[in-house]
């Protein structure tokens, strides 16, 4: 892990920046203290960088858990009592851990997955031009079409135009320059500039121009358009910050309830993450899923014992971590400690950050995730990656990312179904034989009940007087659906005056009675 340090420190630096406001984002739009946004920022970063085996992922509060969080403290009867639903979450990811449920994972296609990613890349960049515009009406983090303040994603981009912070706009561009300046020049040019990233001159160069212009009429920055973490007075204030389960409340079925949406949606969230960053990372690193659900669960009950807010790996994130430069856990680790330490020592510097940099610091980040070429490619691979592809692009865009990427998981089985009806079999025609039309079906290696469909269609539809020749040589496993269709049919063989040709790896037998009792005495699965 220290061996790459040259590499993650500054890719830490870079996750520190964009964790920072969608830490405290999130927590303004789940409807919790701000405070607890941070708290589930440092333990992702710490506990469960530290637990994870996963070189590249970062962990923290997850936008696709704010609208459960806001919906929960409400209906629990306030944010202690939520806390006592994040400590059982992270209990029954353990469970789901110790169950090995992270096989679930592997399940979701490729498509999908690609198509989270893309949906992601667009809607941080739709998301981020109202901020780089300095209109601040949506916190940081939302990923909802349909945003808290009764707008829509491309309804705040239009009202952009009524509502320009030019001092945002005008450190916004400038960030944005030297973000591009140093990923496409500079960074070539020499160690030092791959050391000192683009991201941390861009954030000095706007608190720099933020108290150059505190008293311009037309570029000041007014404290709505930076960031905000809460500045405590001493030791006492700031520990104040802190909330506790109120563990008297655990016998509320509500909150067991809760706890198990959190924890199903945390672990599928993290599980989908998991997927992604291990496409994206160069090195093909393969996080084990099983510890990686033990090491959020064991985050979810740290963050809930001390006031913070459910913990998930996060694409946006990880995928920061990535395109710095992060080698090793230990950028995730660090990232959370800078969070920790900052709060503390520097909240005040922290508050002259403009959000337009920051937002200028994501646009690099959403395009390298949702580059134009990717739709070429999906489109090139034919209609059944597209498909599911596009379909979780336009779900994450325009509802929200649990909704996408359950969308693109249904199409996909629409997919694999259609194509799974069509392989069952295959079927061809032979010379006549005895005045017979004859005709020879082979079954596929594996026959399920989701083929019954194509093969009863093939078996009614033979005419009569045909000779069939069945070859199940190759089949290892076969439904005993299809077996029960198949007796069904040598039945009726008769009445229509077809002969049935059973041919497998037992040998050949003409019209057998019973399909159920031959396949008895061979094994369905081999």
């Amino acid at each position: 892990m220290f061996k790459t340090i040259k590499s993650d420190l500054p890719a830490s630096l870079v996750v520190f920046f964009v964790a920072l406001p969608l830490c405290l984002g999130i927590a303004l739009a789940s409807g919790a203290p701000l405070f607890s946004g941070l708290i589930a920022g440092i333990v992702g970063g710490i506990v469960v960088g530290s637990l994870s085996g996963s070189k590249i992922g970062v962990s923290g509060p997850a936008a696709g858990l704010a609208a459960i969080v806001l919906t929960a403290i409400g209906t629990l009867g306030g944010y202690q009592n939520f806390l006592v639903a994040v400590v059982l979450g992270g209990i029954i990811q353990l469970i789901f851990g110790f169950l090995k449920a992270g096989v679930i994972g592997y399940y979701f296609p490729s498509s999908v997955i690609k198509g989270m990613l893309t949906g992601i890349g667009i809607i941080i960049i739709l998301k981020q031009i109202p901020h780089f515009f300095g209109y601040d009406s949506e916190p940081e983090g939302a990923d909802s079409f349909f945003e808290a303040s009764g707008e829509n994603t491309f309804s705040a981009i239009l009202n952009i135009v009524d509502n320009i912070t030019i001092g945002s706009m005008v450190i916004g561009m400038i960030g944005l320059a030297i973000l591009l300046l140093w990923d496409k020049v500079l960074s070539k040019k020499g160690k030092i500039f791959q050391l000192i990233q683009g991201p941390l001159v861009a954030v000095v160069v706007g608190i720099i121009f933020f108290s150059l212009t505190q008293s311009s009429e037309s570029l000041a920055i007014s404290q709505s358009h930076l960031v905000s973490v809460p500045i405590p007075e001493d030791a006492a204030s700031f520990l104040g910050q802190f909330s506790f389960p109120n563990f008297s409340a655990i016998t509320n079925p509500d909150i067991w309830i809760v706890a198990f949406t959190i924890a199903l949606v945390a672990s599928l969230e993290t599980l989908l993450c998991v997927e992604a960053t291990d496409k994206l990372d160069p090195e093909k690193n393969v996080t084990p899923t099983n510890r990686e659900l033990l090491a959020q669960g064991t985050g979810n009950i740290v963050s809930g014992l001390i006031g913070g807010l459910p913990i998930t790996q996060v694409i946006v994130r990880s995928s920061a971590n990535i395109q710095s430069g992060g080698k090793s856990k230990a950028s995730a680790i660090i990232h959370g400690f800078f969070l920790l330490i900052s709060v503390i020592l520097i909240p005040r510097l922290l508050n002259m950050i403009p959000l337009s940099v920051l937002a200028a610091i994501l646009f690099i980040v959403g395009f390298k995730l949702a580059k134009p070429k990717l739709f070429k490619q999906m489109y090139l691979l034919g209609w059944k990656q597209f498909v599911p592809f596009i379909v979780t692009v336009l779900g994450i865009v325009f509802i929200d990312l649990l909704w996408g990427i359950g969308l693109g998981l249904a199409v996909g089985i629409v997919v694999i179904l259609l194509k799974s009806y069509q392989n069952s079999h295959f079927l061809h025609m032979v010379d006549e034989s005895n005045g017979k039309h004859k005709i020879k079906m082979t079954l596929a290696e594996e026959v399920t009940f989701f083929n019954k469909g194509a093969i009863l269609k093939e078996l009614d539809s033979l005419p009569r007087d045909t000779y069939l020749e069945l070859d199940v040589r190759k089949t290892r496993y076969l439904d005993n659906d299809i077996i029960e269709i198949l007796d069904d049919f040598a039945f009726k063989a008769k009445e229509r005056n077809i002969d049935i040709k059973l041919v497998s790896e037992r040998g050949i037998v003409e019209n057998p009675d019973s399909f159920i009792e031959f396949f008895k005495l061979r094994p369905k699965s081999a």
